[in-house]
């Protein structure tokens, strides 16, 4: 067995037996193929995809190509959550403090930006001393005491998917069904959770572009974890705009603490609210999804979430400070509207683009070595359904380089449909599909 000859199988469309997937992902885990036959694999895949067989084989080769998490030691039913990326998609800042505040032990494993969509831990490092490389003895206690800790994913759990996820986001490799569902459930797999909340996106800024293939690829990482001995549930979510108003990782961390003030915009509420409720049922803290959505909606009114991320930030290494005072959180050296050239209704917005535009600022990664700049990205100030008038500010872009600054709000410009008739504003939940 060889690599070549698998490469080339698949690239005829053939299917791949669950002994060469494993060696395929052993081989690949320590070193012995190189990146580049990898790549040629992971093209093949996107050409040709995968069966639900070789998807399963696939992500259990990944999850066991590492450590496998005992959480025993933490008590209660752990929940995890895991996005499959959007832009602005600053769920879990808001959704862990507000399910730990009732009691649920959130255990979570988050990631890095990948492509044109942010990543958890990226947005949490703008704080000052934050850090996700706790140690296992070190998690489970804070989750113990606080009901939620956040660690990156370690060289021993899911190496295999460690390498692979930073292959495919500098390869083009990202946007394939059985790859995002192997890559999301072999670390839920490994990260050792009870239940699991999955947030699937569909729409322009998500990886899924098609309603029908979201739902295919949530009804797949259901079916995965089913068959694991996992609750359950997927939410499928919007993402033809961006989710909520703030674009880039501290403003996105200063827009996740006022919506847990309770001064949210709408569609981040109404998501961080459904996907909660599932959490808080699935860990048997409340009988109904409609008293779940009672008590998650109280800790955004009487400051139990506020006061849970204070907790959690403080635990890992942010300054309470910064918490308290967001605005002391990295902020850029201009800041510039996008003025509205006609009147009208927003109708479209290209929200791949938007995404586009933070990382052409430096608030994403453009290769595996690429700094973030924290402190960068944008603000819509208006969204799908509003009315604007001319000379009325679209969006304001944050930025640190006045040459990236001119683009952006060239590119801002073009992002944005503007109509004469009134648009109907869409619900930002399309389907829930769970197990419990």
């Amino acid at each position: 067995m060889n690599m070549y000859d698998l490469i080339v199988k698949k690239k005829r469309g053939g299917e791949l037996t669950k002994d060469e997937i494993a060696y395929m992902i052993t081989n690949y885990t320590n070193g012995s193929i190189p990146d580049y036959q990898m790549s040629a694999m992971m093209m093949a895949i996107c050409f040709q995809g995968m069966t639900p067989e070789e998807t399963k084989d696939l992500t259990l080769a990944m999850a066991q190509s590492g450590d496998m998490l005992d959480l025993s030691e933490i008590e209660g039913i752990k929940v995890d959550k895991h996005s499959t990326g959007g832009v602005g998609d600053k769920t879990s800042l808001v959704l862990g403090p507000m399910v730990a505040s009732l009691g649920v032990a959130v255990a979570k494993m988050s990631g890095r930006g990948l492509g044109h969509t942010g990543g958890t831990i990226d947005k949490l490092e703008s704080f000052t001393g934050f850090h996700t490389s706790l140690s296992n003895e070190q998690f489970i206690k804070n989750v113990n005491m606080i009901h939620m800790a956040i660690v990156g994913q370690t060289a021993d759990l899911a190496p295999a998917d460690k390498k692979l996820y930073a292959l495919r986001d500098v390869t083009g490799t990202v946007d394939q069904m059985s790859l995002i569902a192997s890559s999301i459930m072999s670390k839920k797999l490994a990260s050792g959770a009870d239940a699991i909340v999955l947030d699937v996106k569909t729409g322009d800024g998500a990886f899924m572009k098609k309603l029908e293939d979201s739902i295919a690829l949530a009804q797949a990482m259901v079916s995965i974890g089913k068959l694991a001995g996992r609750k359950m549930t997927a939410v499928i979510s919007e993402m033809d705009q961006p989710l909520g108003n703030a674009v880039g990782n501290a403003l996105e961390v200063k827009e996740a603490i006022e919506t847990l003030k309770g001064n949210g915009p709408e569609d981040l509420v109404e998501l961080v609210l459904t996907l909660g409720s599932h959490m808080v049922v699935a860990a048997e803290k409340a009988e109904t999804l409609d008293e779940a959505r009672e008590k998650l909606e109280l800790s955004l009114q009487d400051g139990s979430a506020f006061e849970t991320f204070k907790k959690f930030i403080v635990a890992q290494g942010g300054l309470e400070d910064e918490v308290l005072h967001p605005e002391k959180l990295p902020a850029a050296k201009y800041v510039e509207e996008v003025i509205c050239e006609e009147e009208g209704y927003v109708s479209k917005i290209q929200t791949e683009q938007i995404g586009r535009i933070s990382l052409l600022l430096g608030g994403g990664r453009e290769t595996k070595e690429s700094e973030i700049d924290l402190a960068v990205g944008l603000v819509l100030n208006k969204k799908r359904g509003d009315r604007v008038l001319k000379g009325e500010s679209l969006a304001t872009i944050h930025a640190n380089d006045l040459e990236k600054l001119e683009l952006a709000k060239q590119r801002l410009q073009n992002a944005y449909t503007i109509v004469k008739e009134e648009v109907k504003k869409e619900p930002v939940i399309k389907k829930v599909i769970y197990t419990y």
